[in-house]
């Protein structure tokens, strides 16, 4: 017996086998976005279930906030008060439902949850590409020279040494400028600035 398969045979194996694959690869994906649209079409939570119903609102009394405390708050924001009962209603509501918010956010449990401390990436990847070593330092420490009796770290004049390296020049203006040059009067090393009495009486002598 031949096992051999003639190339009209092959090719419509081969057609056969694809249209399969396609079709199933349609299904999968057409099963998949209706899964999702199932899923987005009941939502399983909603802000809502933070705030209170209108009828907790109206039969609250150990949460209810008086129109004295109202305008005390109002005071402390610089707010202007509300011009009339109906405003001054519906600023009561308001203040009511976020107290209320503010109560559900508090009852959540957070035992063992670490807080976050700012808003970035905090994986070891992260903390890594963050993190400033000798590396990222070796250009300044390297400008640095030991002085006195304490031995502090000072650095040189005349530019950065590995700046040098990379570019092949510092601006020297940079570097030795003159920052006694604009000082209308100076002592020394420093430069002095004359203010109340002190420019009274130097005008004066001048004038004499």
């Amino acid at each position: 017996m031949n096992s051999s398969i003639c190339n009209s045979c092959r090719v419509a194996l081969r057609q056969s086998l694809r249209a399969r694959a396609i079709s199933s690869r349609r299904s999968n994906s057409s099963s998949a976005a209706q899964d999702i649209s199932e899923i987005l079409a009941k939502p399983s939570w909603s802000v809502r279930s933070l705030l209170p119903s209108v009828e907790t609102t109206s039969t609250s009394s150990s949460e209810t906030i008086s129109s004295k405390t109202l305008h005390h708050l109002l005071r402390l924001s610089a707010l202007p008060p509300p011009r009339s009962a109906e405003e001054e209603e519906r600023m009561l509501s308001t203040l009511q439902s976020q107290l209320h918010f503010v109560h559900a956010v508090r009852e959540v449990d957070t035992t063992g949850v670490e807080p976050l401390r700012a808003i970035r990436d905090e994986t070891a990847e992260g903390i890594q590409e963050q993190t400033i070593g000798l590396e990222q330092l070796k250009d300044a420490l390297a400008n640095e020279e030991i002085v006195g009796h304490a031995r502090r770290p000072r650095r040189r004049r005349g530019g950065l040494v590995g700046l040098v390296e990379r570019e092949g020049s510092v601006d020297t203006n940079v570097e030795n400028w003159d920052i006694l040059g604009n000082a209308s009067e100076t002592a020394g090393r420093y430069f002095v600035v004359r203010t109340g009495s002190s420019v009274q009486a130097k005008a004066s002598n001048q004038a004499q």
